[in-house]
C-alpha cells in the first residue's frame, strides 16, 4: 500500500469514527449548524495533506476538533458575531474533544454531545422525516442522496427537507440538549427510529463498496445503550436495544473475506456472537414482560426467531410470518409486507409468496427498490422458475446501489443463467 492511500484511509477510517463527535460538539459551542458542518468538512479537507507531511495523530479525534475549533473562529471573528460567541467557541481548545459538556444548563443528567444531537434533531416541532434524515446527516455524516435513497425519495426533495429543519431549529431557538424526564416520552418514537436507521445504514449500506459500515453500527449501539440507561422502564427502548443486538451478533458472518454478501442461510452459525445474542435476548424478554409490545420488540423477535434457530432449516418461518403480520398493524408500510412475503414464500410455498410480491408490484409503493425484485428473483429461482428468475435479477441489477450486493445478484444471475 502506497503511503498516499495509507493517509486516505486514515482521513476515511477518522470521518467514519469522528465525524458526529466533531460535529456535535461544534454545534454545541457555536449554535451554528452549518457552520458545525462546514468546519468539519474543512478540517478533514485539512487532514490529508497534513498527516501526508507530518503523519497521522496519535489523538486523530483532538486532531480534527482542534482543526475546526480554530476554522469557527476564523469564520466568527471575520463575521463580527461578538466577544461572548468567541468565547464560546474557545471551549473546543482543548487537546482531547470532551464527552463530557459539564454544566451547562441541561438538567438531564446526560452528557453527552452526540445523544444531545439526536434529540435536538428529534424535537416534536419538526417532522417525523426531517427529525431522521438531519440526524443522519450530522451525526453519522450520511450525503444527501444516501438519505434520499434510505428515505426512496428523490435527492432534491431531501434537500429541501434538511435545510427547512436547519431554519426551524434556528428560528425556533430549539435547546441542544437532552429534555427534562417529563418531555422524554413526545420525543421517544423519533429517537427511537434515528436510531434505529443509523444501525440499518450501517449494517446494509445504501451506496459504496461497503455492505456492512461497523462504525455506524457501533454508535446505534452505543445510543441506544445510553438511551436504555436513561429510561430504562421503557419497553421500546429495551426492545430496540435487543433488535439491534441482536443483529449485530450476526454482523461479522454477512460478508466473507472478499466482502462479498453472504445470505442468512448460508451464514456460519458457529461464528456469531453468542454473548451479544444472549443479551439481546435477555432485554427483548424484559421489554415483553412490560405488557406493552411495540414494533421494535416485535422485531426483535423476529430477530431473535432467526438468531436462535440451530440451522436455517430449523427456522420457524411460519412464527416469523405471524409477526411481521403483528408488525404490520404497528408499522403499515410495504417493506414491512415485503419481508412478510419471504417469510409466507419459506412457510407456505414459493407461490404464496409471490402473490404477495405481485400485489406490492401492482400497488408501485415499492418502485426503484431492488430488493422488490429481488426478492420476487429469488423465489422464482426456489421455484426452479430460472428463466423468470434471471429477469428479475437483471431488474433489481438496475436498481441496486451497494457494489457488495450488486456482485451477490450478479452471481445469483449467472447461477440462473446456467441452470
Amino acid at each position: 500500500m502506497s503511503a498516499t492511500n495509507g493517509i486516505e484511509e486514515a482521513v476515511a477510517a477518522a470521518f467514519r469514527e469522528q465525524w458526529g463527535q466533531v460535529v456535535a460538539t461544534l454545534i454545541r459551542v457555536t449554535g451554528d449548524w452549518d457552520l458545525a458542518e462546514e468546519c468539519a468538512q474543512d478540517a478533514f479537507a485539512q487532514a490529508l495533506d497534513h498527516w501526508r507531511r507530518d503523519g497521522v495523530p496519535r489523538r486523530p479525534g483532538a486532531w480534527l476538533t482542534t482543526t475546526a475549533r480554530n476554522r469557527a473562529l476564523d469564520v466568527l471573528r471575520r463575521e463580527a458575531v461578538g466577544a461572548a460567541k468567541l468565547r464560546e467557541v474557545a471551549v473546543l481548545a482543548r487537546d482531547e474533544p470532551s464527552y463530557d459538556a459539564g454544566d451547562d444548563g441541561d438538567d438531564s443528567g446526560v452528557r453527552d454531545d452526540r445523544l444531545r444531537l439526536v434529540f435536538t434533531c428529534c424535537h416534536p416541532a419538526l417532522p417525523i422525516e426531517a427529525r431522521v434524515a438531519l440526524t443522519l446527516r450530522t451525526l453519522a455524516g450520511l450525503t444527501t442522496p444516501e438519505i434520499a435513497r434510505a428515505f426512496l425519495v428523490p435527492e432534491a426533495t431531501m434537500a429541501q427537507r434538511l435545510v427547512r429543519a436547519k431554519r426551524k431549529i434556528r428560528n425556533a431557538a430549539i435547546p441542544y440538549r437532552v429534555p427534562p424526564a417529563h418531555l422524554l416520552p413526545e420525543r421517544t418514537t423519533g429517537v427511537l427510529g434515528v436510531i434505529y436507521l443509523l444501525f440499518n445504514e450501517g449494517y446494509a449500506a445504501t451506496t459504496g463498496a461497503d455492505l456492512v459500515r461497523s462504525n455506524l453500527c457501533a454508535e446505534a449501539i452505543r445510543l441506544a445503550r445510553v438511551l436504555a440507561r436513561l429510561m430504562p422502564d421503557e419497553p421500546e427502548v429495551l426492545g430496540l436495544l435487543a433488535l439491534l443486538l441482536l443483529h449485530d451478533a450476526r454482523r461479522h458472518t454477512r460478508v466473507d473475506a472478499a466482502g462479498d454478501l453472504v445470505t442468512l442461510e448460508d451464514q456460519d452459525r458457529t461464528a456469531w456472537d453468542r454473548a451479544e445474542a444472549d443479551e439481546g435476548a435477555a432485554l427483548l424478554e424484559t421489554a415483553l414482560r412490560r405488557g406493552r409490545p411495540g414494533p421494535y420488540q416485535i422485531q426483535a423477535a423476529i430477530a431473535a426467531c432467526h438468531t436462535t434457530a440451530p440451522t436455517a432449516e430449523d427456522t420457524d418461518w411460519a412464527d416469523i410470518a405471524a409477526l411481521y403480520g403483528e408488525l404490520a398493524r404497528f408499522v403499515p408500510s410495504a417493506v414491512v409486507r415485503l419481508n412478510r412475503a419471504v417469510a409466507v414464500g419459506m412457510s407456505e410455498g414459493t407461490e404464496e409468496g409471490l402473490g404477495l410480491v405481485a400485489e406490492l408490484e401492482a400497488e408501485g409503493d415499492l418502485a426503484g427498490y431492488h430488493l422488490l425484485p429481488a426478492t420476487r428473483a429469488d423465489l422464482l429461482r426456489r421455484s426452479g422458475r430460472t428463466k423468470e428468475a434471471a429477469e428479475a435479477y437483471r431488474r433489481a441489477l438496475e436498481l441496486v446501489e451497494n457494489d457488495a450486493e450488486r456482485r451477490f445478484l450478479e452471481r445469483r444471475l449467472a447461477e440462473c443463467r446456467s441452470a
